[in-house]
């Protein structure tokens, strides 16, 4: 088995079966070694980021918010893995080659042009939807997909059908072709 794909990307096999060995290890490392019975995704760290922000310019605003006062908004284990995931990804495409700075992708630029505002703006408020959607869903598409399938749970995998399915509707409506 070669370790690479033909385009001198990750081969899948390899890199399934490490995300799975990366699974077990994370869910052990948690139950077991931090005593948590619980996974909170990273839309939850996210918000807590967001918390622990925000209380830099008014702490008594976080202090007064329901949510944060129901989570706790600090530097915990969870931040530093959201930190973790973006120094991952960059050492990955580092180590494939694929690592290149595009302000905006083909795809856009091919669809909506290349303005550079234009594509910062729809990626925002496609951050907000995502985010809002996360939220609402109480969890991520990744932990729903990774942690909630790798458990079988019914909802995880009611909850990926739907981001799959919605995902591939917005793709068709956003990126379709125009009549010529």
């Amino acid at each position: 088995m070669r370790w690479k794909s033909k385009d001198g990307g990750w081969n899948p096999y390899i890199a399934g079966a490490l995300l799975g060995f990366l699974a077990i290890v994370s869910a052990y490392a948690t139950t077991v070694w931090m005593g948590k019975t619980n996974f909170l995704g990273a839309s939850t760290t996210f918000m807590r980021a967001a918390g622990f922000i925000e209380r830099l310019f008014s702490t008594t605003h976080v202090g007064a918010n329901e949510y944060f006062s129901k989570e706790k908004v600090t530097i915990d284990w969870q931040f530093m893995l959201i930190i973790g995931l973006f120094i991952g990804a960059f050492i990955s495409s580092m180590t494939d080659k694929s690592f290149k700075l595009e302000s905006v992708p083909p795809i856009w630029k091919e669809r909506f042009g290349p303005s550079v505002w234009k594509r910062a703006v729809g990626a925002f408020l496609g951050g907000i939807v995502a985010m809002f959607g996360a939220r609402m869903a109480d969890g991520c598409p990744s932990g729903h997909g990774l942690s909630g399938s790798m458990q079988l749970s019914v909802s995880s995998l009611v909850a990926v059908a739907l981001f799959l399915g919605i995902g591939m509707i917005v793709a068709r409506i956003v990126y379709r072709r125009r009549q010529s």
